[in-house]
């Protein structure tokens, strides 16, 4: 990873109340609620509707190409999965809230294979039974459904969560990077052509897959300028 010369906070936010979604959008239907003073994330359509029930909760602030990203992060309840969109924009450059742009209501498909760019860390996967057995940490990047990096989980599971977990991911240049709770769980370096060309600004999101529930606070995004 490339050393950083120079780091600037551009956006904090607690998530502590309702007021604080205030820059958010949601995509698809949730049920947001802050106990003990942090965002709760819900499916507010039954589990059984598959991809009908998930949803992304969207910051509209555009992120510049280079950025540390910190947020934490605690399961409360499984089955489910846990995502972070990032670099998502229009796939011509477009905002990714451009009304030409089509409409996304939660289901992945609109996501991977729709009208935006994005790269998807999914940082807490236990939907599926072989997610259960083995704890993985994937990032993908669309356009496209490209994995183009995986590493351990070191989160534990819902039942044993007894904390916040702070999470870290770094894009820089071509390089990116992502820990949780200081240690590096994985980094990809993108030559800009195998998997199509380098992802630039965007926006960030948080996805869910019902029926999880999880808990999220204290946002902050930063700035990076490489030496």
């Amino acid at each position: 990873m490339q050393n950083v010369s120079r780091k600037e906070l551009l956006y904090s936010n607690p998530l502590a109340c309702e007021g604080d979604l205030s820059d958010f959008t949601l995509e698809g239907r949730a049920n947001m609620s802050f106990p003990d003073g942090r965002l709760r994330l819900e499916n507010a359509e039954s589990a059984a509707l598959g991809q009908k029930a998930n949803y992304v909760l969207w910051c509209r602030k555009v992120f510049p190409a280079d950025f540390e990203l910190e947020i934490e992060f605690r399961p409360i309840r499984e089955p489910g999965l846990a995502m972070l969109f990032f670099a998502a924009a229009g796939r011509e450059g477009q905002s990714l809230f451009d009304p030409a742009l089509g409409e996304r209501t939660g289901e992945y498909a609109q996501y991977h294979h729709g009208d935006i760019n994005a790269f998807h860390l999914s940082f807490f996967r236990r939907k599926e039974p072989d997610e259960r057995r083995f704890h993985t940490c994937n990032l993908r990047k669309s356009y496209g459904f490209y994995l183009v990096a995986q590493g351990a989980d070191p989160i534990p599971d819902a039942d044993d969560a007894d904390k916040m977990y702070t999470l870290t991911l770094r894009k820089l240049g071509s390089e990116i990077s992502f820990a949780v709770d200081g240690l590096e769980v994985l980094r990809f370096e993108d030559d800009g052509r195998t998997f199509g060309p380098l992802l630039k600004g965007g926006c960030i999101g948080l996805r869910q897959l019902a029926p999880m529930i999880g808990e999220y606070a204290n946002l902050k995004v930063y700035g990076l300028k490489a030496d």
